[in-house]
């Protein structure tokens, strides 16, 4: 047993360097400011996953790479990219847990990190590090804050801007590059030589691909992992094949599924959409312009993983953002982003995963700072959560909840150890959300649902009050306005109010409510239909 749970412990060690190889691929510190940068691979909504074989265990662990988001964050131009290492099945169960989640600010221009943030449970330790690093910022270097993590050198990359800086190079056969990378503190000084060319068959098909071999100079237990790296040969360089090898038995993390955006890139919330062509449909399906009257949310995603589940009015990859105002004035205060990722198997059930990001921005950051981010992963049928994660900072409040959803036995378990009773089909904020799209939004109808608030289920009544068109963007949309309120004494106390579109999209347009610092509006952020 002792040497089962240490394999599984080297097996951590390794998926955690799963970027490596890309640190590797990259020239000397000196020089990667002078590299070839091709921004494909940062493009926003790019959703990897992966499944990880080990010895024996066929599916030991899976892996998820996101490009989360690009515009102002944490004070400058950044794209979020977003990566979760985690353990599955027997593996967990048994022998080794492991639930890493990595979040990685990196410079749109030079791929360089500024901040990153780790989130790491194996077993019973537990870590949750902020690291700022001195990255170049125009012809000046921006000043390392002291976090948690301290600060890093100028021009050092952790793994996960490391992996997208890889795929950013030529990666032309023959080539050999060299980087310097930290983990933590650990540091590698790693050369890769770009050994060819070869066809990969995985779970999402062929593949023409550039081959890799990873050596780690000065370091003879990551050197003898002997990493091997297989990048799709095109502007995008997807890792598809990572092969590592272990006494115990090979590594082997494979593609298993991947979407992928269209055309130029999305449209950050709040920001003014440059004129672009409607985005490609998938091959065989029409290319449908914006209806008039009818909003066209900011960002359109494209491609088979976009497909609508026929039972719901939204369909996986759909991104709606929204910028929030305070009383009259003018300029937003905050944003919030929502977004459908893929129908997979998610913690060994079938389902979708709902994220959402809530900001202030400007003078709401100054007034009151939020950075709110909840991922609620639903069963695709129903829309009810079995798996709530979320991360609040609000003010001086942080906290951190993991709330797992037994619908059928009525009750929630926190990561804390509290258990709540609730009715069977209770939702959580951001399930609901989605759910009351597919309600019955008649006028006069009114539809309670059981949601669960600050460990407590309360029902919250969702009232059609009356239809009528709603301007926004510069368009008359055909609207219906619902009324939100608790079955609390106070429940109505902020006047919620909530618009969404009569299509079939149901898209939320408009949420208002009257709060102790003034009316508070938050409207979606659409594409004038005239610029298509």
């Amino acid at each position: 047993m002792f040497r089962g749970v240490f394999v599984l412990k080297t097996l951590a060690a390794a998926l955690a360097t799963l970027c490596l190889c890309a640190a590797a691929l990259a020239q000397a510190r000196g020089d990667v400011g002078g590299s070839p940068f091709n921004d494909a691979p940062y493009r926003v909504g790019e959703h990897l996953t992966y499944t990880v074989a080990f010895s024996n265990f066929p599916t030991a662990a899976h892996v998820e790479l996101l490009v989360a988001g690009r515009g102002q964050l944490y004070g400058r131009e950044g794209v979020e990219l977003h990566a979760h290492v985690e353990t599955i099945g027997v593996v967990s169960a048994a022998l080794y847990a492991l639930d890493n989640t990595y979040v990685t600010f990196v410079d749109p221009a030079t791929g360089l990190p500024y901040r990153a943030q780790r989130v790491i449970r194996e077993g019973a330790r537990v870590e949750d590090v902020t690291r700022d690093y001195s990255a170049p910022l125009g012809d000046t270097a921006m000043p390392a804050t002291q976090t948690a993590g301290g600060a890093a050198a100028p021009g050092t990359y952790d793994l996960l801007a490391a992996l997208y800086r890889l795929r950013a190079l030529p990666l032309a056969p023959g080539a050999v590059y060299t980087l310097a990378v930290q983990n933590g503190d650990a540091a590698y000084n790693a050369e890769v030589r770009v050994t060819g060319r070869e066809t990969v068959k995985t779970n999402v098909g062929s593949s023409n691909a550039v081959v890799a071999q990873v050596r780690v100079r000065g370091n003879d237990e990551a050197d003898a992992y002997r990493v091997r790296a297989y990048f799709t040969d095109d502007e995008r360089h997807v890792p598809v094949l990572i092969t590592a090898r272990h006494p115990a038995g090979e590594i082997r993390v494979e593609l298993a599924s991947a979407e992928m955006t269209a055309g130029p890139l999305p449209v950050t919330a709040g920001a003014t959409p440059p004129p672009q062509p409607f985005v490609t449909p998938p091959p065989g399906a029409t290319p449908t312009p914006p209806t008039p009257g009818h909003p066209t949310p900011a960002r359109t995603p494209a491609g088979p993983a976009a497909a609508s589940l026929p039972e719901l009015p939204f369909r996986p990859g759909e991104q709606l953002n929204f910028n929030f105002f305070l009383g009259a004035n003018a300029q937003p205060v905050g944003t919030a982003s929502f977004q459908v990722r893929p129908r997979a198997r998610y913690f060994n059930r079938e389902g979708l995963l709902l994220t959402t990001v809530l900001q202030t921005t400007g003078a709401g950051q100054t007034l009151f700072p939020v950075n709110d981010r909840i991922s609620t992963y639903v069963d695709a049928a129903t829309l009810l959560p079995f798996r709530t994660e979320l991360g609040l900072v609000e003010g001086k409040r942080q906290a951190r909840w993991i709330v797992s959803a037994d619908q059928n036995g009525g009750n929630a378990l926190f990561d804390d150890g509290t258990r709540v009773e609730m009715p069977v089909g209770t939702h959580d904020l951001l399930s609901v959300f989605y759910a009351l799209r597919s309600f019955d939004l008649t006028p006069g109808k009114r539809n309670a649902v059981s949601l669960l608030v600050n460990k407590r289920p309360r029902l919250l009544y969702i009232t059609a009050l009356q239809r009528g068109p709603l301007t926004l963007g510069g368009q008359m949309i055909p609207a219906v306005e619902l009324s939100l309120a608790t079955n609390d004494t106070d429940g109505n106390r902020f006047n919620l109010r909530l618009w969404v579109s009569t299509d079939s999209r149901r898209l939320p347009l408009r949420l208002t409510a009257q709060t102790p610092l003034g009316p508070l509006r938050a409207d979606l952020a659409i594409i004038p239909t005239s610029l298509h």
